[in-house]
């Protein structure tokens, strides 16, 4: 694991740090597939993280002269959250929305999903497909390269043991320009990519197509385009033949990636099904970007952005104290450094009920609140915590009484082992303060990451809308 974690206050620090240890250091800026990855001993040769994550100016979302710039620091419900993404850049904010759960989403950064090079992330494809750039800084100054040049092969990129991950560029899509992403994933939510496409397009008012990209992911060791398939759309209209002959040159891409998620065969017909639905859809006169108009965050009320800076830079060695506000009481703990939040709070601060059932970010069961937004602590570096704001589910009643959503969940019978049930109650919890009357789907996305083997989720459910009739009426009166 890590032997030294630091949290800075400015830019100018990480890059220093980053010059100084090279390739045994790594930013922290989500984090969320590295601590897992560390966890596993995927990386040996780090010992020194640079937390990033209290840095100001570093999660903003820009427009100037047609290109958005995305900052080091935004997250997939970053992009989500904004108009200016769903509008101007269609394809990122339908990806964003098909990665995680509310509460991975609230952690994981786009930047980061870059980084890490998986085929399978969803964010990489829609972003070739706008034609994105980077811009990778260091001590020494700044490069700025297209997204597509980034990737040197499986899970390889370019960037240099001294760089960091600046900012992501985006042209936004202006007049006659559409774009589109779609995925297909074993389940619902929290499911990777068996195959995803994206697709930009420009196009005249009569309806002939300038100009086209169509990016695949989860098809071939990087994410991929099909220049054959874009050089046929160039001027024709969107027919059914033609949507038909694109569909068949895109499924056509050599030796597809063959693994436990799909065959190579299965992924070239199902490149055919997505690249013909994904044309249908935007051909289609009233083309709607299906995201959800008003989804669950569970990211607070500074909606997730860095509120304060840190007042100046820590570092953290196995035996520093982390000092941390914890269900209202300071602690200070002079163990844990090299653990996950998710230890740290039940072997350390000696608070068991947030519970450890995957480790990974898979079942929600560790849910907690970091400085007011909802996150999974077993993806969390228990040194983020110095200096930060904790509630766990011993922390969401009062003195005086339940929370509405824990009382509900005893009236509605929705407890069975109750082995989930903290990570239930504090989404609940979290969606209640955001939406205090929400509709069964908002119930359903805000408990997207939350898994119980028990229920059957009917009861649970029901106690979810007991809890907000119950909440309303206690503020009516």
């Amino acid at each position: 694991m890590w032997q030294a974690y630091h949290s800075v206050s400015s830019l100018d620090e990480a890059l220093a740090l980053l010059a100084e240890q090279g390739r045994a250091a790594r930013i922290v800026a989500g984090g969320t597939d590295l601590i897992i990855e560390m966890e596993r001993d995927q990386h040996p040769h780090l010992n020194t993280l640079i937390d990033i994550t209290r840095v100001p100016g570093l999660d903003a979302i820009t427009l100037e002269n047609g290109i958005i710039t995305l900052g080091p620091l935004i997250t997939h419900n970053h992009v989500l959250g904004s108009q200016l993404i769903r509008e101007r850049a269609t394809p990122l904010a339908q990806a964003s929305w098909e990665v995680g759960a509310p509460q991975i989403r609230n952690r994981a950064t786009i930047a980061g999903n870059l980084i890490t090079a998986s085929p399978a992330n969803d964010t990489i494809t829609p972003l070739i497909a706008l034609g994105a750039e980077l811009t990778l800084q260091s001590a020494q100054g700044k490069r700025r390269l297209p997204l597509q040049d980034f990737y040197s092969g499986f899970r390889q990129t370019v960037l240099q043991p001294d760089e960091l991950l600046r900012a992501i560029h985006i042209p936004a899509l202006g007049e006659g320009e559409r774009g589109i992403f779609l995925k297909l994933g074993l389940r619902r939510a929290q499911a990777i990519s068996v195959v995803d496409v994206a697709i930009w397009l420009k196009r005249q008012a009569d309806g002939v197509m300038l100009d086209a990209r169509i990016a695949l992911g989860s098809v071939a060791p990087t994410i991929v385009t099909v220049p054959q398939a874009e050089e046929y759309l160039r001027g024709k209209e969107l027919s059914p033949a033609v949507i038909s002959a694109v569909a068949r040159l895109a499924g056509g891409y050599p030796a597809p990636i063959d693994d436990v998620r799909g065959s190579a065969e299965y992924r070239s017909e199902m490149v055919k099904a997505l690249v013909a639905k994904a044309l249908r859809r935007l051909a289609a006169d009233g083309y709607a970007h299906g995201l959800p108009a008003q989804p669950p965050m569970l990211w607070g009320r500074q909606g997730g952005r860095v509120a304060a800076g840190l007042p100046k830079a820590t570092v953290h060695q196995p035996d520093s104290p982390i000092e941390s506000r914890v269900n209202g009481n300071t602690v200070r703990i002079s163990s844990g450094q090299q653990k996950s939040l998710l230890h740290w709070l039940r072997e350390d601060v000696k608070l068991p009920g947030t519970k450890e059932g995957c480790a990974e970010g898979e079942c929600g069961a560790c849910t907690v609140f970091l400085d007011d937004v909802a996150v999974m602590a077993c993806m969390v570096h228990a040194p983020r915590a110095h200096g930060a704001e904790v509630i766990t589910i011993e922390g969401l009643a009062t003195e005086d009484a339940l929370h509405p959503i824990q009382q509900a969940f005893i009236d509605a019978a929705a407890v069975q082992c109750g082995y989930c049930t903290p990570g239930f109650l504090m989404a609940g919890a979290k969606l209640l303060d955001e939406i205090p009357q929400p509709d069964t789907e908002q119930i359903n996305i805000s408990i997207s990451g939350n898994l119980c083997r028990c229920t059957g989720y009917y009861k649970i459910l029901d106690a979810f809308r007991q809890a907000s009739a119950r909440k309303l009426g206690a503020e009516q009166g």
